[in-house]
């Protein structure tokens, strides 16, 4: 008895995921639980610079800001509850000095920017369509950062207007590295603050939109239809019965692996996984002989794999 529709899945023919591979991902929050696994496993990775961007057109702005070499001044910055914040920024990189937030913002465009040029493969998660616009200066924002909602209008993005950013995003990314793979996926958080069917609206939009631009250079995982289809119950939801939760993000990660990490590797995160279960290992006797042998052998197993790859550090 089959109790669960498969989504057809092929192992990728080239530039699968190793140990040589160097990743950025950007986008919501669903992309820092992949980066999480890849944190765990010891692969090279750099993880959302400017905090969770849950919508095309902030990444495409500190993409092109970054490629560009654009740098933020005083006059993008705006002061509100006892800090400064930046429209194009996640809260978490708000802070009670102006220039230290300013410096901090042009660190990490400068760090982007290598990294885009750097890096193997480039993992995009988009969370909406919906965006909020300032009626100040009628720009799209990543952030509202709390400020009152009637400084804003909120939007849904069409299609064609998803597409052309995607467009400019892929544009700008093979200006400066025309060999790494971009892999788009549709986060599986429901936005449910937005509505049941606006939320279904807007994740039909991002889809519609990725399938206009990926090429043979960019591909899609069906992160969100694994959820929707694969899991679709709500014992693979956390409490609040929005974000998935870490059985779910098992499972789906497990997909990624079957398709985009090379076989060669399977065996060196196998090593990987047995150091750190083992160094959390909490002992009922920590001065023992056993004990005392165990962790050599951890020790003795961190040497071999930085022998391996010098960039692997527990």
């Amino acid at each position: 008895m089959n109790l669960q529709t498969k989504i057809p899945l092929e192992k990728q023919s080239n530039n699968l995921i190793d140990y040589n591979s160097n990743m950025l991902l950007l986008g919501s929050c669903f992309v820092e639980n992949i980066g999480e696994k890849l944190d765990y496993f010891k692969i090279q990775n750099t993880q959302n610079p400017f905090g969770v961007l849950f919508h095309p057109k902030a990444i495409e702005t500190l993409i092109e800001k970054a490629i560009k070499r654009e740098r933020y001044s005083e006059d993008d910055l705006f002061f509100y509850n006892e800090q400064w914040h930046c429209f194009d920024a996640h809260s978490k990189l708000s802070h009670a000095s102006k220039d230290n937030l300013l410096n901090g913002l042009n660190f990490i465009l400068e760090a982007t920017d290598k990294q885009i040029q750097k890096s193997s493969h480039i993992v995009i998660t988009l969370g909406t369509s919906w965006v909020y616009r300032n009626s100040e200066n009628n720009s799209i924002v990543a952030n509202c950062h709390k400020v009152p909602q009637k400084q804003f209008k909120k939007e849904l993005l069409s299609v064609d207007e998803l597409s052309e950013s995607l467009k400019n995003i892929l544009s700008l990314i093979r200006s400066v590295n025309y060999n790494a793979s971009v892999i788009f996926t549709v986060s599986p958080i429901r936005h449910l603050k937005d509505g049941f069917v606006e939320n279904t609206q807007s994740k039909a939009h991002l889809v519609t939109a990725i399938h206009r631009v990926v090429n043979n250079r960019s591909f899609y995982f069906p992160s969100y239809e694994i959820m929707m289809d694969e899991l679709r119950d709500y014992r693979f939801y956390s409490e609040d019965m929005i974000h998935p939760n870490q059985t779910a993000i098992n499972y789906i990660w497990e997909k990624v692996k079957d398709v985009w990490v090379s076989t060669d590797t399977l065996q060196t995160m196998e090593d990987v996984d047995a150091i750190q279960k083992g160094l959390q290992h909490k002992a009922f006797n920590p001065q023992s002989e056993a004990h005392q042998k165990f962790l050599l052998n951890i020790k003795e197993k961190q040497i071999q794999l930085q022998k391996k790859h010098k960039h692997i550090m527990f």
